[in-house]
C-alpha cells in the first residue's frame, strides 16, 4: 500500500519467522527495511478485547480478502488467520508514533500482520488512514491469468425447456462438455451487456454441482461478468434465484438442477438460464445458446481463482488484463427468499394456526433436496412449527436415493408442492390450482393488488376456468412451459398461474414456488378456519368437480414415440374423426373436436404448436416429451372429466376416468407400440 504521509508508524519486531510471505508477494528481508522501505509497519497477532467485540462473527479462520473489504485497501502478506481468546499473549505490543515530517509521500507502507488485530491505537490509526483516503494504491500481486482453451463442439447441446439436461455421466466424462455449455451461454450475452454485469449463480445441491459451480465461477470471470451472487455453499432454490434476479437487477442467473429427475453419479445433471425478469428462458434465446454451442472453438477461464462456497461476504479477485476486481459474494440461501415472503403473507397469522390453541399439525418432507434449509427456517425457525414437522431436510448429493419428484410428493429444487389433508385426502394439483385461486383474498399481497388475471397450461384442468369465470377476470391457455407465463406477468395480465405437474406460483417472481403455494394453503386454512378437505369439497359443491389423471410412459424409445405421436395426429385430424363415437360399457362419447394445440402469444406474438388437444364432450390430451437426459421420451396421456351434481363428487378417480382412458389407449395402440403394458406413473 503507498501512503502519503500516513499518520501512523508502527515499529517492526525482529522475529525472523513474521518476513516470510505468502505466494504472490515479494519478502521483505530487514535490510531493505532499513532502507528503501524504511516506513515499515508490523502489528502482532494479537487480538484485543476490543476487536473481539467489534467482530462478533469472527470464525476459527477469516480469510484476507474479507478483512481486506472490511477495511478498504489494506493489503496483508501473511495468510489471514484468525487468533481467537485463546490465542491472545503478553508479546510486547507495538508503539505508535507518527511518521516524520520528512517522509517521502510515496513511501511504500507495509502491513506485516496476520490480521488487522493489535494494540487499539494501531488499529485505531489506521482506521483513521482509511477514513481519510490516505490508502490509495493496492500494492501490486500476481493477478489471475485469463486462459483461453482450444475445444471442439458437440452436436448435442441444444437446451429444451427446462435447459440442458444430461446423463451427469455425461458432464463427467466429456472433455470440456460443461465448459462448452457455459461459455455458449455466456457468449450468447451481447457483449456490451456482459461486461461488468451481475450474475446470479445456484443448485439444488445434486452430485456435480460443487465441481460445476467452481468451472462457472472461473468462466464467468474470463468472461467480463463483473459479479456473481452464489447462494451459501452453491445452494439456492430455483424460486430464490427468481427473487434475487428481480432485486438486485441482475441480468440473470444459472441455475444447477435437473428438475424432478434423480440425482447422484447414475442421475442426471442439468444447466438452466434464467433471464433478467426473473424467469426461464425464451425459445428465442435457447435456440441462440444452440447457434453458438455448434461452432464453439474455445472457451475462456481462469483455472487458478478458487472460491469458498462455505464462507459468506464478498470476495474481490485482481485478474489479467481487468481494469476492476471480479467480485463474488456468497449469500444467505434463505434471507432473501424470506423477506419477500414476509411482504406477501400475514405470518402472524400462519404462525397462529401453527402455534396456537387449535394447532395445526403439519408434516414436511424436503426430501433431502435445496428446500430443507428453507423449511426449517421459514415454518420451523420463523413460524413455530415443530421442528419435528420437517424431516430429510438435510440436501444430499443423491437426495438420500429418493426420487426427486415421487408421486406425491415435494420436489427437491422447491418449485414444486403437494398438499394432502387429514386422514390422506389427496388434492390434484389441478383442483390445488382453481382452490387457490378463488381464495386469493386471503393472502395481503393479492388483497391490497388485486387480481389482473389467471393462466395454465394447456394440459391442466380447465378447473380453473370456471374460478376466472366467476371472479370476471381473465383466464389464458398456454402450451407447457413457465415462460409463457412470465410474459403474461410482465405485460401486467396475470397475477397467477399454474400447471398440471404441481407447480404454481404468482407475480411475486417468474417462476415456480413450492414453499410460496404451501404459505397459501395455509394462510387459507387460518382465514376460513377449515380444513384441506373441507375447503376442497365445499369449492366442488360450488363450482363443481374436474376428474383429472396423467398417465406417464417414460423412456419410451425416441423414434417409437415420435412415430406414434405422428401417427396419432394423422388420425384425429382426419375431418371424419370428428363424426366418431366410442361406446365403452354405459358410456357414449362423441367427438366434438379434434386438433393441434396452437398458442399465438398475446404479448410478443411468438407462436407454439407440437401440442395435441383431442376432446369430446370430456378431455383426452396426448403429449409428447423428452427426457433431456438422452434416455428416451415420455409420453403423456390427460384425461379430463367435469361433473356437476355433488352426489357424484366422491366417486374414485380411475372409476370416473376409466372409459375416457380405454379410449386413449385404443386411439394410440400405445401399448402394443411401445411394448408397455402400464404407464410408469399414474398421478
Amino acid at each position: 500500500v503507498r501512503a502519503p504521509l500516513c499518520p501512523v508508524r508502527v515499529r517492526p519486531r525482529t522475529s525472523s519467522s513474521r518476513h516470510k510471505a505468502a505466494s504472490g508477494y515479494t519478502a521483505v528481508p530487514p535490510a531493505a527495511r532499513a532502507g528503501a522501505l524504511a516506513h515499515y509497519v508490523d502489528f502482532p497477532s494479537v487480538l484485543s478485547d476490543f476487536l473481539t467485540g467489534w467482530h462478533t462473527r469472527n470464525s476459527q479462520e477469516k480469510s484476507t480478502s474479507e478483512y481486506r473489504n472490511s477495511f478498504g485497501h489494506f493489503l496483508f502478506i501473511n495468510s489471514g488467520v484468525c487468533a481467537t481468546k485463546q490465542s491472545r499473549c503478553d508479546e510486547k505490543t507495538a508503539v505508535v508514533h507518527k511518521f516524520p515530517e520528512e517522509a517521502p509521500r510515496d513511501a511504500p507502507l507495509i502491513i506485516h500482520s496476520d490480521l488487522l488485530c493489535c494494540h487499539f491505537v494501531s488499529y485505531f490509526s489506521l482506521t483513521l488512514c482509511h477514513f481519510f483516503k490516505l490508502f490509495h494504491k493496492t500494492m501490486e500481486t500476481n493477478p489471475i491469468p485469463v486462459l483461453t482453451i482450444q475445444t471442439s463442439p458437440f452436436d448435442d447441446q441444444r437446451p429444451g425447456s427446462n435447459g440442458l439436461r444430461k446423463k451427469t455421466a455425461i458432464f463427467e466424462s466429456k472433455n470440456n462438455y460443461l465448459q462448452n455449455y457455459i461459455q455458449s451461454l455466456l457468449s450468447s450475452i451481447d457483449l456490451r451487456d456482459r461486461q461488468g454485469c451481475t450474475m446470479v449463480v445456484g443448485s439444488d445441491g445434486r452430485y456435480f454441482s460443487r465441481a460445476a459451480t467452481e468451472i462457472i465461477v472461473q468462466m464467468a470471470a474470463a468472461n467480463g461478468i463483473g459479479r456473481l451472487v452464489i447462494g451459501h455453499n452453491g445452494i439456492l432454490s430455483t424460486p430464490a434465484v427468481s427473487c434475487i434476479i428481480r432485486k438486485i437487477k441482475a441480468i440473470g442467473g444459472i441455475i444447477l438442477t435437473a428438475s424432478h429427475s434423480p440425482g447422484g453419479p447414475g442421475g442426471d445433471f442439468g444447466i438452466k438460464f434464467n433471464v433478467a425478469n426473473g424467469g426461464p428462458s425464451s425459445d428465442t434465446v435457447m435456440e441462440r445458446i444452440h447457434q453458438v454451442s455448434r461452432t464453439l472453438e474455445e472457451y475462456a477461464i481462469c483455472p487458478d481463482l478458487h472460491i469458498d462456497l462455505s464462507c459468506l461476504g464478498r470476495h474481490d479477485f485482481d485478474l489479467e488484463n481487468k481494469f476492476k476486481p471480479f467480485r463474488v459474494e456468497i449469500v444467505d440461501s434463505v434471507e432473501i427468499y424470506l423477506n419477500m415472503l414476509r411482504g406477501i403473507f400475514d405470518f402472524g397469522a400462519i404462525k397462529s394456526l401453527l402455534t396456537g390453541p387449535k394447532e395445526l399439525k403439519i408434516r414436511i418432507d424436503a426430501m433431502n433436496g435445496v428446500m430443507g434449509p428453507y423449511v426449517r427456517r421459514i415454518l420451523c425457525d420463523e413460524l413455530g412449527a415443530p421442528a419435528n414437522s420437517a424431516v430429510n431436510c438435510v440436501p444430499l448429493e443423491d437426495f438420500g436415493g429418493q426420487h426427486p419428484n415421487p408421486n406425491p410428493a415435494f420436489a427437491v429444487s422447491l418449485d414444486r408442492y403437494m398438499v394432502l389433508g387429514e386422514r390422506g385426502f389427496f388434492v390434484s394439483p389441478s383442483d390445488s390450482l382453481a382452490v387457490m385461486a378463488a381464495n386469493l383474498s386471503c393472502i395481503p399481497y393479492f388483497s391490497q393488488r388485486g387480481v389482473r388475471g389467471f393462466a395454465r397450461s394447456m394440459p391442466t384442468s380447465t378447473a380453473i376456468d370456471r374460478v376466472a369465470k366467476a371472479m370476471k377476470v381473465a383466464l389464458y391457455e398456454t402450451p407447457t412451459g413457465w415462460r409463457f407465463f412470465g410474459n403474461l406477468m410482465d405485460s401486467g395480465r396475470c397475477s397467477f398461474c399454474g400447471e398440471e405437474s404441481f407447480g404454481t406460483g404468482s407475480d411475486h417472481i417468474r417462476d415456480k414456488d413450492g414453499l410460496w403455494s404451501v404459505l397459501v394453503w395455509l394462510s387459507i386454512i387460518a382465514m376460513r378456519k377449515l380444513g384441506v378437505e373441507e375447503i376442497v369439497k365445499d369449492h366442488w359443491a360450488k363450482l363443481g368437480r374436474n376428474y383429472f389423471c396423467r398417465f406417464d410412459y417414460e423412456g419410451v424409445d425416441a423414434k417409437a414415440a415420435f412415430y406414434l405421436m405422428r401417427d396419432l395426429e394423422a388420425v384425429i385430424t382426419d375431418k371424419a374423426f370428428t363424426t366418431q363415437k366410442f361406446s365403452v360399457g354405459n358410456n357414449v362419447y362423441s367427438v366434438e373436436k379434434a386438433d393441434n394445440f396452437e398458442y399465438i402469444d398475446p404479448v410478443d406474438g411468438s407462436v407454439s404448436r407440437k401440442q395435441i388437444n383431442f376432446s369430446d364432450s370430456s378431455r383426452l390430451i396426448f403429449r409428447l416429451s423428452g427426457s433431456g437426459s438422452g434416455t428416451g421420451s415420455t409420453i403423456r396421456i390427460y384425461a379430463e372429466s367435469f361433473e356437476r351434481d355433488p352426489e357424484r363428487h366422491n366417486r374414485e378417480t380411475q372409476v370416473v376416468l376409466g372409459p375416457l382412458i380405454a379410449i386413449a389407449l385404443k386411439i394410440s395402440n400405445i401399448h402394443e407400440r411401445t411394448g408397455r403394458r402400464g404407464p410408469s406413473v399414474i398421478t
